[in-house]
């Protein structure tokens, strides 16, 4: 059956299928087993009009549940100034692809410019490279970066305290590329530093890899962790929620070698899982391991001011068997989303909504306690989110905010839960939150 979208003749297909020596179509998918084909066929309605395609998506949208969020585990439901979808929809923006003639894509160069300045001033560090597809895959990528500055080390240890789903994520790179990853043991919700520096001195390591805020919330102190590293010849590697840096103490400032993370706090709407921004910035030393891409500013002819793609790594297209990363970009849809957001916003605006969120988590955690029915699970500073024990069933304390409109955070264990605040959530939400968890 020919369909008109398709690009390819029969002649087309019959020409390829000779060049690979494969009779049919058929035959291409042979050793694809009879057990997991479709065997019937394609579930797929007629065709329809325009205003019954546009009435049956609204009827689907009617399906989701508009919740007030406490819940974060990584991803934030923060404000989105509404000129930011408005700009990055407009079409110069949203067609935007990679800028392989790099000469006549001023736009794109100059906003992935600003991009990197902001993510370079935010973290702390030297440079930023031209935006990852998420905060896990950076993660990932920074533990590559480690393993080929080493050399010879072929051991990452990761804390535990690391967000479970990013180190999925790392195993996974880890596993098909020959890298060992060894956890370091948590101690009451924080890294155990004499557990890293044990594994540390056994030598064989390349990069530690900690989370600021970690996965509980807590703010760690990693005062003398980069020192560790370095004396054992390893990097050390920070992801942060990088919103929270507009407060906190940053990668650069604790001796980090390599900052990453997600950008999602960065104004991105939570979108039901993605798409979303990582951010991954180094210091300068370790600039040729990168993976990504690097845009500058210079001069052109005329001594007008423009923009160049300074560095990509030429191994990503042409000796790809030798590459450090293949991973490139994310094309910078998302990462221009969070550069408008951080223009918006400014350094003021930006530390309002982390002190906001800050304020407001706190609020929350002391009314929960005064309730009787919680205890703070970790006795140890938090920012905008943090673990209760609660001394019920949290199932069915969640079913009930549930049913109020409310996403009541994360469970962790039979006891523990994990709930966060942003500058979205007014006292009357709070309050009326905290209300419902009191009662019987």
């Amino acid at each position: 059956m020919q369909f008109k979208f398709y690009p390819h003749t029969d002649k087309d297909t019959k020409d390829m299928l000779a060049k690979i020596g494969v009779k049919s179509l058929d035959g291409l998918y042979a050793q694809i087993p009879e057990s997991i084909r479709l065997q019937k066929s394609y579930d797929i309605p007629k065709s329809k009009s325009e205003i019954e395609i546009r009435n049956l998506f609204t009827e689907l949208g009617k399906q989701n549940e508009a919740l007030t969020v406490f819940a974060g585990g990584g991803i934030y439901d923060h404000y989105t100034p509404s000129v930011v979808p408005y700009l990055v929809s407009r079409s110069e923006y949203l067609t935007s692809y990679t800028p392989y003639q790099a000469e006549i894509s001023q736009g794109t160069l100059h906003y992935i410019f600003e991009y990197q300045s902001m993510m370079a001033e935010l973290t702390g560090m030297d440079i930023s490279n031209a935006s990852m597809y998420d905060g896990a895959t950076a993660t990932a990528e920074a533990m590559m970066m480690a393993n080929a500055n080493a050399k010879k080390a072929d051991t990452v240890l990761v804390s535990k305290t690391v967000d479970p789903k990013t180190i999925s994520v790392v195993e996974t790179y880890a596993k098909f590329h020959g890298v060992k990853v060894q956890m370091i043991e948590e101690k009451d919700g924080v890294t155990d530093k004499a557990d890293m520096e044990s594994k540390l001195s056994q030598g064989n390591v390349s990069g530690v890899v900690v989370q600021q805020p970690n996965y509980y919330g807590v703010i760690e102190d990693y005062q003398g962790y980069a020192d560790s590293c370095h004396n054992n010849k390893a990097l050390f590697i920070m992801n942060a929620v990088v919103a929270d840096l507009a407060i906190l103490k940053t990668p650069g400032e604790w001796g980090a070698d390599i900052a990453v993370g997600d950008g999602q706090s960065l104004g991105l709407p939570m979108h039901y899982g993605g798409a979303y921004v990582g951010y991954l910035c180094c210091s300068e030393k370790l600039l040729r391991k990168m993976p990504g891409r690097i845009v500058g500013e210079t001069k052109d002819s005329r001594g007008q001011r423009a923009f160049v793609l300074t560095m990509q790594a030429r191994e990503q297209h042409i000796r790809r068997q030798k590459a450090t990363s293949n991973i490139c970009s994310n094309q910078s849809l998302m990462a221009l989303s969070a550069t408008i957001y951080m223009s918006l916003m400014g350094k003021e605006g930006l530390k309002e909504a982390a002190a906001m969120s800050y304020a407001g988590a706190h609020y929350l955690c002391d009314a929960l306690v005064k309730s009787g029915k919680f205890s703070l699970k970790y006795n140890k500073p938090f920012f905008n989110e943090f673990c209760l024990t609660y001394n019920g069933n949290v199932d069915a304390l969640q079913k009930k905010w549930l049913a109020k409109g409310f996403l009541g955070g994360i469970k962790i264990d039979e006891h523990t839960i994990m709930l966060a605040v942003t500058e979205k959530r007014t006292q009357e939400e709070i309050d009326r939150f905290v209300q419902l968890a009191m009662e019987d």
